[in-house]
């Protein structure tokens, strides 16, 4: 709310006293008049007391026309809030009551002369109230059946706008029923006791402030509408101009509604508010504010063709009529203003602040990209799809965190209709901003593994263990700790299988490869490395789960969720990748870039709270190996015409899945899934398409990430990412000890504590050692810190003496390996130089 009056939030004008009975009232009223007509309206409003106690009869009103009130609390008008793009594109308006506060010198001089020929044609020679008109109207409401007379001057019909806002400002109940009652009561005893109140502020408000002070209040207060108020939006929503500019057949259109704002709507009831025009057109010519050619001229003008009315672009729903799918984000926005405790102590002033404050709300939207955005990903899964499965589009940009674009395969509605297709959730952000519960992430989650696998010294080019096998919760460490003794058998969703690289694990998405690497870590690490980039669940555990606490959103603890089985946020999977694009820069996502109130003041709005919670050498590691998926999980989709890297997703019987992935300029998530509850996707046709054994995160998530970014970039010099560490890539190789001869757990041991891990070859070979030693290991002299060194066990059967048989006609079976070890089978992908 614009400050313009000194006194702040509304009150009820203040008043020292009791009720005014019916007898009091009318004596009262009577004194009044009589005293304003001898001696004026000051002294009547001075001198009636004495009056009033020189007669024994109205010893009574005497005291409580001492006890009215005298001041009056002026509160700071409601106006409405309007929400834009970056580029100024106006999104939406937000409102109780539809008010642009401006100055006098704003608003057309026509105006001026057609509301006070109108509604006050003594204006500036009263002081306030016009004492004849006052027993004139009181007599007439008390006596007749017909409608009400009025008689009231600018003045007092200002002092009654203004306590019926103060009523209107009050909390729902009793007592706002009761300011209303008294604030717009016309009969009996409160009709006169709202004469005389109002009566006695005017006096007081005409001692305080000039002829155009009030009339700039009266017409910035007054309704020119069902929901319009105000000279200035009166002008826009009927005329689509602004105040200042309004010719004479426009103001007297204007002037003409307040004294009925729904009846004399020219845009509802255009041949009544005629009429009401033309009435205002005589007034105005009698009291020589138009000639007689401009009245003749008006009253044969229709006052359709007058009108260009502008349509009240009030909610997030007119928002996508603007910007294509914008108003997900626009949702976005309102909840961010009444969430944060920037705008205010309580939910309920912040909410207040948006709809009253007449705030300019300037966000981080782009038109272009979001268009593109809503494009694609209907394009993807149109929204009338028989499927019914959803997806969506987030879009945030690296080092700063703006959010760029936010669309859905959905209609936007503040009620959602399944059977329209019409969506008030918003499945790109957390629930506490208009979204869902969140979707599992799947293998997009992975990256933040391999996040901590590099900070503890490891290498893309370690190798680990990808096939599928029994894991065990206390191969599992957190916290130290080391995890309960519990056995399951996840599964891969995609590739891979036995021993691979973590560059191969990763473009090729391969469960169990991570989850080997995950077991040589610490969960608590792995998932501090995540909160440290934004990760978190998109609402609050309802119960204590994974290893966190009743209403906790860290991410989960267990060991599952190495390969994504929290419920989150696209918004928040899109921000994290943007720290990898920028270096290691991690910014909050923001959707506000300034928010500005009537007086033009900058408000505080929630900050990015950027940060480097990762070195770069990290960071652009990871930017490496993921800009490898187009030669893995997602090569179907083919690598898009410039840098870029990312990561499909796909959750178990392919129920949710994703493509997240960016650029240096831009990081972006698709998700695609059933929105209301978990539910796979496959056995079905999506979007023309039958899919016998599911979609995965190439099927329609990452083709729409593709065709957005292409465009989304198309024209933009597009920088490559910076070098990867060759070490973080490489590994620094350091000595392998030999195991050859040890028992397997005591092997095991000496290469864990060496800095590797190991791994048992399903066939035992032969050899001169003992049965269950080891026979050979690979790699047996040299590999990067954290390679899995394959042990082979001996079976206890010598080989054949070669001396005892006839000359070969093949090569020599199995005899001493490099370095004096027994020679064995090579792990798959072992070794081979890459350790």
């Amino acid at each position: 709310m614009r400050d313009y009056y000194p006194d702040g939030m509304p009150n009820p004008a203040r008043s020292r006293g009791r009720q005014v009975n019916a007898f009091q009232a009318l004596a009262l009223l009577m004194s009044f008049v009589l005293v304003a007509g001898v001696g004026g309206v000051l002294a009547a409003g001075l001198v009636l007391p004495g009056v009033a106690i020189a007669n024994r009869t109205t010893e009574v009103t005497a005291t409580a026309f001492e006890e009215l009130p005298t001041e009056l609390d002026q509160p700071g008008l409601p106006e409405k809030s309007t929400i834009l793009a970056a580029d100024g594109t106006l999104l939406a308006t937000f409102f109780d009551q539809n008010r642009v506060v401006v100055p006098l010198t704003e608003i057309s001089p026509m105006l001026q002369h057609a509301v006070i020929a109108t509604e006050d044609k003594r204006f500036y020679k009263h002081a306030g109230v016009d004492p004849s008109g006052m027993l004139r109207a009181f007599v007439q409401n008390q006596t007749s059946s017909g409608g009400q007379q009025g008689a009231s001057t600018l003045t007092q019909q200002y002092v009654k706008n203004v306590l019926i806002e103060a009523a209107l400002a009050k909390p729902e109940g009793p007592e706002r029923q009761a300011a209303l009652e008294a604030a717009k009561g016309h009969k009996g005893k409160e009709g006169v006791a709202r004469k005389l109140r109002e009566a006695k502020l005017a006096i007081t408000l005409e001692k305080t402030s000039t002829k155009n002070q009030i009339l700039e209040k009266y017409l910035n207060i007054a309704q020119f509408g069902i929901k319009v108020y105000g000279a200035e939006s009166a002008a826009e929503y009927y005329f689509s101009k602004r105040a200042s500019d309004l010719n004479y057949l426009e103001a007297a259109t204007i002037a003409g509604i307040t004294q009925s704002p729904s009846k004399w709507d020219p845009v509802a009831h255009p041949d009544d508010a005629e009429v009401r025009r033309n009435t205002v057109l005589r007034l105005m010519k009698e009291q020589g504010y138009i000639t007689k050619a401009d009245y003749t001229a008006g009253v044969a003008t229709p006052i359709a063709s007058t009108l260009k009315p502008q349509e009240l672009k009030q909610g997030c729903a007119v928002a996508s009529t603007v910007v294509a799918g914008s108003g997900y984000f626009c949702d976005f926005v309102t909840k961010v203003i009444v969430n944060e405790p920037a705008f205010g102590k309580t939910r309920e002033d912040r909410a207040s602040l948006l709809y009253k404050g007449g705030l300019t709300i300037t966000t981080t939207l782009d038109p272009r990209l979001q268009t593109e955005a809503d494009t694609e990903v209907k394009a993807g899964i149109p929204v009338q799809d028989p499927s019914g499965v959803a997806s969506s589009i987030v879009t945030v940009q690296p080092g700063t965190g703006k959010i760029l674009a936010m669309a859905q395969n959905r209609d936007y509605a503040a009620i959602g209709d399944s059977t329209k297709r019409t969506e008030s959730v918003n499945f790109n952000t957390d629930k506490a901003y208009g979204g869902s519960s969140g979707f599992a992430p799947g293998s997009t989650f992975k990256p933040f593994t391999l996040l901590e696998w590099l900070k503890q010294g490891h290498s893309l080019y370690d190798v680990v263990n990808g096939s599928v096998r029994p894991l065990n919760e206390k191969m599992f460490t957190t916290c130290g700790v080391r995890n309960r003794d519990f056995v399951w058998t996840p599964g891969n969703a995609e590739f891979g299988a036995g021993n691979m690289t973590v560059l191969d694990a990763t473009r090729n998405s391969v469960n169990l490869a991570y989850l080997t690497m995950g077991s040589q870590l610490d969960m608590c690490n792995i998932m501090q490395g995540a909160t440290d980039l934004g990760m978190h669940l998109a609402a609050p555990r309802a119960a204590a789960k994974d290893g966190r606490a009743a209403g906790t959103i860290e991410p989960g603890l267990n060991p599952s969720n190495i390969i994504g089985t929290d419920t989150v946020a696209p918004l928040s999977m899109a921000a994290a990748f943007a720290t990898f694009a920028s270096g290691g820069i991690h910014c909050d996502p923001i959707a506000i870039l300034s928010v500005v109130d009537t007086n033009g003041k900058q408000l505080s709005v929630p900050p990015a709270n950027c940060t480097q919670p990762i070195e770069s050498k990290y960071a652009n590691t990871i930017n490496y190996a993921l800009s490898n998926v187009w030669k893995g999980t997602a090569k179907s989709v083919g690598a898009p015409p410039f840098p870029s890297a990312g990561k499909t997703g796909t959750t178990s019987q392919n129920q949710d899945t994703w493509f997240v992935g960016y650029t240096p300029l831009l990081s972006t998530a698709v998700w695609v899934g059933f929105s209301q509850a978990p539910k796979p996707v496959y056995h079905m046709t999506v979007a023309g398409v039958w899919h016998p054994k599911g979609i995965f995160g190439a099927t329609i998530a990452a083709p729409t990430w593709k065709r957005f970014m292409v465009q989304a970039l198309a024209g933009a010099p597009n920088p490559d990412f910076a070098g990867a560490d060759p070490k973080l890539v490489f590994g620094e190789k350091i000595p392998v000890p030999s195991v050859v001869g040890k028992s397997q757990d005591e092997a095991e041991q000496i290469l864990e504590d060496a800095g590797f891990t190991a791994t048992i070859a399903p066939d035992e070979v032969q050899s001169t050692l003992p049965a269950g030693l080891v026979a050979s290991q690979n790699p047996s002299r040299s590999a990067t810190r954290g390679t899995a060194v394959m042990l082979t066990l001996s079976n206890g059967e010598a080989p054949p003496d070669p001396n005892a048989t006839q000359e070969p006609t093949q090569g020599p079976g199995p005899g001493p390996g490099p370095g004096g070890h027994q020679g064995g089978p090579p792990g798959n992908g072992g070794g081979k130089g890459r350790g």
